[in-house]
Formats: structure tokens, sequence, C-alpha cells
């Protein structure tokens, strides 16, 4: 107590009414000013605002436990509740750049990263603010096995209605009957939301079938090599994968249906990775029907394309719709099931087939494949469900995809092959075979110039090892405020990049090593690039934390 003897003009007495919880019985007022404020008082960020003498008449509890040492300060409204024991240590309430200055300097550099460059990974975004703020809040202290209502944990009672707001912000943002549609908002992440679906709905070592990686499926989709099994996926199940026509780069339906009906699986993936054109849902569900199996959407890369109509919504056919909540949701990194509830089919006599789904995939996110849900992940889904039922969400997915328009044409432009002649979506897929490069040296040449992409095999990739191309992405540039006419200017960084790589290899009699971009006078030629495209990226907005 005798630490703020010196700063105490009154004290009043606590009762009941005021809500205080046991123990804690005084009040006293304190009228420190910021220059002059008792030791161990945590003044609230919201006061810092106010002015300088923000810290008057705040209320500091007290408790006359003996074994309760602790203090408690309150707004005059009750709000901004901040507890400091006098023998706490300081590693809980110290700053990050006090606690851990390596990690500290290691999130500012990445945040400075991210600022001076030009994000093109297609499955990248900037998430808001009040995501970030859900992540980092208390509710990732809370364990919480089980679903609303039925928790194997105590103490879940604003837990269960944050998974509940989810949940119906989840149906509501798509437009889905809760009388048809059920949505599980626990999953990780993408992956394994999709292999709890494999495991809810498929037997092991069934079938599914899923677009092939190097034709712009994912691995969660089945694939494997020759040589090895390199998904999960296909260890534990069987799977065939279906391909894109050669000459097109679309997806051959026609070839789909007869593998279907040679395969007859029991799962068919409708769900991309890298593919930039809409999908024909309803050719899908045709293929489904014809033998017999379960159809799912994998639409992470489309989600709020979806949900603001700017692509095709695959609810209207697909049995189940999985999706991750980062990419262009614009979400916190996490995964999310929807599936059919009511009547899925009738039998010979009439007497309607009921869908089974949503006990099968509750008992195989838990208890079957996780453990307790990370609530703050949920919240920040909910807050970016809430967010992409907004008028300007709409405007951003139309700005995604004229950006991803515009960059295709350009580069086009510019004499690339871009996979498909274009795009759909906010994939824009390129073919670097024939300029001579592959895509771990193009990815290599435009990290140097400060532009993430990410090297991807294209169709007729003989190994995933060797990819012929890149994919770039165009969310997180229009986040950050990019239009098309700056699209226009980041086609032309983009070819000044690989034009550096094709110089480097060929004064290096056709090879290209690593270690290459290092020699003079090419090291330079890239310093200066990169220093422009800096200072070009630098100038638009950044969301989030300042340097966090």
């Amino acid at each position: 107590m005798a630490v703020f003897t010196r700063s105490l003009n009154s004290t009043i007495s606590l009762t009941r009414a005021l809500g205080c919880p046991a123990g804690l019985n005084r009040i006293s007022i304190i009228s420190a000013t910021t220059r002059n404020e008792p030791r161990n008082y945590l003044h609230c960020p919201r006061s810092r605002r106010q002015g300088p003498n923000t810290l008057r008449l705040k209320r500091v509890l007290r408790s006359t436990d003996p074994n309760i040492k602790q203090e408690t300060c309150l707004n005059n409204d009750n709000s901004c509740v901040r507890k400091r024991s006098r023998n706490m240590s300081s590693q809980l309430i110290d700053q990050l750049d006090k606690v851990d200055p390596e990690i500290d300097d290691l999130i500012k550099k990445e945040k400075s990263r991210q600022l001076r460059g030009l994000e093109m990974i297609a499955s990248e975004n900037f998430t808001s603010l009040a995501v970030i703020q859900c992540l980092g809040s208390c509710l990732t202290n809370k364990y919480s096995e089980g679903y609303p209502g039925q928790r194997y944990y105590g103490g879940n009672e604003y837990i269960d209605e944050i998974e509940l707001l989810c949940q119906k912000r989840a149906l509501e943002v798509y437009g889905l009957d809760p009388a048809e549609w059920g949505v599980n908002v626990q999953p990780y992440s993408g992956s394994p939301a999709n292999f709890e679906v494999y495991a809810a709905v498929v037997e092991p070592h069934g079938r599914i079938m899923g677009l092939d990686l190097p034709d712009g499926g994912h691995l969660t989709h089945g694939f494997f090599t020759v040589k090895k099994k390199i998904s999960a996926t296909s260890i534990f199940f069987e799977s065939m994968p279906y391909k894109s026509d050669p000459t097109t780069g679309l997806i051959d339906y026609d070839m789909l249906a007869k593998t279907a009906n040679l395969f007859k699986p029991r799962l068919i993936i409708a769900g991309i990775s890298c593919y930039p054109r809409h999908l024909d849902y309803e050719r899908f569900r045709k293929i489904a029907n014809s033998v017999g199996a379960y159809l799912m959407a994998d639409m992470a890369h489309v989600s709020g394309l979806v949900a603001a109509k700017m692509a095709p919504s695959p609810f209207e056919y697909c049995d189940i719709v999985t999706s991750t909540t980062h990419k262009t949701l614009r979400g916190p990194r996490s995964g999310i099931i929807f599936y059919r509830k009511g009547i899925r089919s009738t039998d010979a006599k009439g007497k309607s087939i009921m869908y089974d789904l949503e006990e099968r995939v509750k008992q195989t996110v838990f208890p079957g494949l996780q453990g307790g849900p990370h609530n703050n992940v949920i919240a920040g889904v909910a807050v970016a469900l809430k967010l992409a039922a907004r008028p300007e969400f709409y405007d951003y997915q139309r700005q995604v995809v004229s950006n991803a328009r515009t960059l295709a044409k350009e580069l086009v432009a510019r004499g690339y092959k871009v996979v498909t002649g274009g795009t759909d979506n906010h994939i824009v897929w390129v073919d670097l075979r024939p300029k001579g490069l592959n895509g771990a040296n193009a990815e290599r040449i435009l990290e140097l110039i400060s532009i993430a992409c990410n090297k991807n095999t294209v169709p007729g990739d003989k190994s995933a090892l060797n990819p012929g191309g890149v994919r770039l992405g165009t969310p997180a540039l229009t986040t950050r405020g990019l239009k098309d006419n700056d699209m226009k200017q980041v086609a032309k960084f983009i070819d000044e990049g690989i034009t550096i790589a094709l110089e480097i290899k060929t004064a290096n009699n056709g090879t290209l090593l690593k270690d290459t971009f290092n020699q003079e006078p090419f090291k330079s030629t890239i310093l200066a690039k990169q220093q422009e495209v800096e200072a070009y990226a630098s100038k638009f907005f950044m969301p989030g934390i300042p340097d966090m």
C-alpha cells in the first residue's frame, strides 16, 4: 500500500453493487498525472489519447485480503481493466522488444520486407487490424475441447458464443440456409480440413479424384509420383488425378468423366491451387452422380471471390465445401468445412435418403484429428466474415480480378506464355519454359528485386522438383491499394527481373546457379532494380500494426 500513499486523495467504500470480486473491498481515487504517476500504476491505452492529465479520477481496486496481492485499474465507466500483482515477474508484462529483442527484431524486419516489397504469392494476403487484435487477445488462453454446449472444460460460455457467431456469419456470407447446410469452423487450416473430410466420408484406402498438381491442383488432393506418395492423402487413400488439356491448359472434363467411370471414386474434389479459370461445378456434379460419388469443392483460393459473387458458387452442386480463410477471404490462417444437411436422394421405393455428414465431420474434426480449437483464430475468422459481407469487400474483390486480368494481359504483351491465355480469378499462371528459364530461378531473381512469388509446376512438367513456371497473385497488392495502372508497372518490373536472369544465364554459357546472382556486374544491376521496386512499393498503404 505504501507505494500509493502519496498519491491518494480520498477513499470511498466499495459496495457489492459495483460487482467487484471477493476480497476487493476498497476503492481509492488517485490524481496522478502522466508525469508523476505511481510506479505500479498501469494506465489504459484509451486514456492516453485524451490528454496529459488523463490519469485523474481513475480507480484503483486494492485487496484487503493478504492472500490476494493485486491492484486493478478502472476507468470511470469500469472499462479497460488492467491488473498487476506487486510480486509479479516482469516477464509477464514487459513488451516483446524487452523480453525477446531477437524475435522482436526479426518481426520488424519481416514487416519491413512486406512493406518494401511486392507480395505476389497468390495464397497470401494482408489481414485487417481487427483480425490481428483477435489473434493477440486473451482468447488464446482458453482451452475448449468439444463443441458449443458440449465442452470438456468449464468456463466456455463466451467461447461458445464466439464459435456460434462465427458459424452464423459463415452461413450468411454465402447465403446458405441453416436447415440445408452446416459448418464446422474448428479446422486449424485448409490441409487438415481436407483430410478431415476424406476421413469422414471415404473408407481407409478408399478412392478419391483430384486435379493433378502440375495441372493446377493441390498437394492434399492426392498428389503422388511414380516413385513416391507425396501427400498423406495419397498414403491413406487411393487417388487418381484428372488432368487438363495439354494444348489449352483447361480441365478436360470429358477425360475426367471417362476416368471416373473406370476408377469409381468415393469422392471427387473440385478444387484448385493454381488453376486460373472458373470451375464448372454443374459438370462436376453430373460426373459425380454418374458414379455415385460425393462431390467436394475446395474453394480455398476463391472463397472471397465467391462471397462477393465474383466466382461461381459451389454450394448449389456440392455435398461438401472446404476453404481456408486467409487468401482472398482476407482473414487469419484457418480452415472451414461446410456440409449438406437434409435429404440427399431417394431410393427405388421413393424413400428419402438423408445426409449424415454433420456427425461424421464433427466426429472427425474432434476428437478424431484435432484437440482444442484455436479460439483466438475462430474470433478472427468471425471478424473477417463480417467484413466480407460489406459492400467495400465486393469492390475489393472486383479489383482483385481486374488487377489479375490486367497483369496477365501485360505479360502476354511482353511475350510471356500465360497458361490458359488469361485468368478469371486472382491467379496469373506463367509458363517460363519458352523463355528458357525454370520456375526456381525466376522465383529467385524476383525475390532479389523484392517481388515475392512462388515457383510452380505447369502442364506437361515431369517433376515438381523442377517446375517450369511461376504463380502470381493479386490479393495482397490489391489490399494495399494497387490498381490496374499499377499492374502495368508491376508487369514491367517482373519482365525486367526475368531479363536480368536471362542475361546472367547467357553470360555463364547457358547455366544459371544461385551464386551467379551475386557476381558483378549483375549484382549491382540487381541491387539497383531492387531499390527501384522498393521505392515504388513503399508508397502504398499497409494494414496491420506498425512494426509488427
